[in-house]
């Protein structure tokens, strides 16, 4: 980036930072005021990352230029359906959330959350008429309100004092500032008692169809959007699916979500058990051959923890002696595995990236080396001649130290708790809604310790968004049910 385009970059860092508290701890106008600096920094990012000679493609080009005005015509007839139809939002944003499209202007190419990011505008667009026409609106419970501003709002400044401003200013303009509109745009829709049981169905739905895919995948012995994965199916002996996704750890982690979601189903909703029972079993054949390790580490964990939570006396006990002698046998057959085999083997390369990771926190422990920065600054350290993403530390907790050093790692851990929080009050509030949200972020954390993308998922965010809201609402189906009682 050039040094004129890094200043904008910067002026627009800062915009998106003034912007966190006032658009999650405000009150109408002071919404108002949070969306509108939102929408000049992510203007300010655009003219920074795309040279002016690509930017005059779009109204130089006819047909580009008629795909724009398209576009925001299509934005503008989704909003006003949200606003007929108010609810419809957080259906359609988990709907698109999944979805990555490939997008070339000039010489620039990027693969971007497109159809989430049109979505998103409109249910912007929406609140926006809903605070000038209807007046106040609930606030966001502070326990994720603030932690979640306060992050925010390091990660944004952080771009100030970057090793690498073009990757940081990417990270904010295409995440963490529309992520921020996303926790706003739910948690202030308004209450509509069918909307969790409809959430369910479109995440298990497209679960389904992505599962229907990948194992369509493994029969025909093909693959699509990943020619890095199709060649390196040729030299294994086991063939991996990615379905409709670019990466078979993400399509995993979706699948995984999904099947969270129906364990928590089979607990609470006994009369469900054969249709979820049946759903779970499809998926997870899926979701075993995308060999996805992460994602089935997280259902693991995941499925014990529920099972932990609502199971009685017996059942716990169970769970926690099979989990005990599986972990034992875990450790023996990778001790056994570990013979003749490096730790860097093992990992495929992780160990090494943490260690190169915890290198560039110890030489910048206090603020870190900036939003974005942590695989350009691994690179640096290792002298590594390989591709910046293959230098990205694949453990969230550990990019946040690089990044923000132990400033923004505090942040971290404060945010964490304020998500629990959260979740807790859902989980009173409605049992089933609670715990279902509990297991999606607990898919998501877990899956984040051994593989990146945990701010970048728009899930990991609207399902705190999701909770946060379930705690302000006036109607839901059931109260929140007595724990499980003991049994001898």
């Amino acid at each position: 980036m050039s040094h004129t385009h890094v200043d904008l970059a910067n002026l627009a860092a800062v915009l998106g930072a003034l912007a966190c508290f006032p658009l999650l701890l405000g009150r109408n106008r002071m919404i108002l005021s949070g969306l509108g600096l939102l929408a000049a920094a992510e203007v300010g990012m655009a003219f920074a990352l795309v040279p002016g000679r690509d930017l005059k493609l779009l109204v130089t080009s006819p047909t580009r230029a008629a795909a724009l005005v398209g576009a925001l015509l299509v934005v503008l007839g989704i909003a006003f359906l949200f606003n007929r139809y108010p609810g419809v939002a957080p259906l359609l944003l988990l709907l698109a959330a999944p979805f990555r499209i490939g997008v070339s202007l000039g010489t620039q190419h990027a693969n971007l959350l497109l159809p989430l990011y049109a979505v998103l505008a409109a249910a912007a667009f929406a609140l926006v008429w809903r605070l000038l026409r209807n007046g106040p609106v609930r606030p966001i419970d502070r326990s994720l309100a603030v932690p979640s501003a306060v992050l925010i709002f390091l990660y944004s400044l952080s771009l100030l004092w970057a090793r690498d401003v073009h990757e940081g200013s990417i990270e904010l303009a295409a995440f963490l500032f529309p992520f921020l509109v996303l926790v706003a745009v739910v948690v202030h829709e308004p209450n509509r008692a069918w909307l969790p049981r409809a959430l369910a169905i479109v995440l298990v739905g497209e679960a389904v169809v992505f599962a229907a895919f990948g194992l369509w995948e493994e029969g025909a012995r093909r693959i699509f959007f990943d020619r890095h994965l199709e060649v390196a199916n040729v030299y294994t002996s086991f063939f991996r699916t990615n379905s409709l996704f670019y990466d078979p750890n993400i399509y995993g982690r979706h699948l995984a979500l999904a099947l969270s979601v129906l364990v928590v189903l089979i607990w609470q909703r006994r009369r469900l058990l054969a249709l979820a029972a049946a759903l779970i079993a499809f998926i997870w054949v899926a979701l075993y051959f995308s060999y996805s390790q992460s994602s089935l580490v997280a259902l693991f964990v995941v499925a014990v923890g529920i099972t932990l939570v609502v199971g009685g006396r017996r059942t716990r006990r169970a769970i926690a002696i099979c989990t005990a002698v599986l972990a034992i046998a875990g450790v023996g057959i990778a001790a056994v595995g570990v013979q003749g085999h490096s730790l860097r083997h093992l990992t495929s390369g992780r160990s090494h990236l943490a260690s190169i990771t915890l290198d560039v926190f110890r030489d910048h422990p206090l603020i870190g080396v900036g939003v974005g920065s942590q695989p350009r600054a691994a690179q640096d350290k290792s002298s590594s001649l390989s591709s910046i993403k293959k230098d990205t530390s694949h453990t969230t907790p550990l990019t946040v130290a690089a990044e923000l050093g132990i400033v923004g790692l505090a942040a971290y851990l404060a945010w964490l708790a304020g998500a629990c929080v959260t979740l807790r009050k859902a989980w009173k509030r409605n049992a089933t809604i609670g715990l279902s949200l509990a297991a999606v972020f607990g898919v998501l954390f877990v899956h984040s310790l051994s593989y990146s993308g945990f701010f970048e998922d728009p899930i990991t965010w609207g399902a705190l968004a999701l909770a946060a809201s379930v705690v302000g609402m006036k109607d839901l189906d059931s109260p929140a049910p007595a724990p499980a009682q003991p049994t001898a």
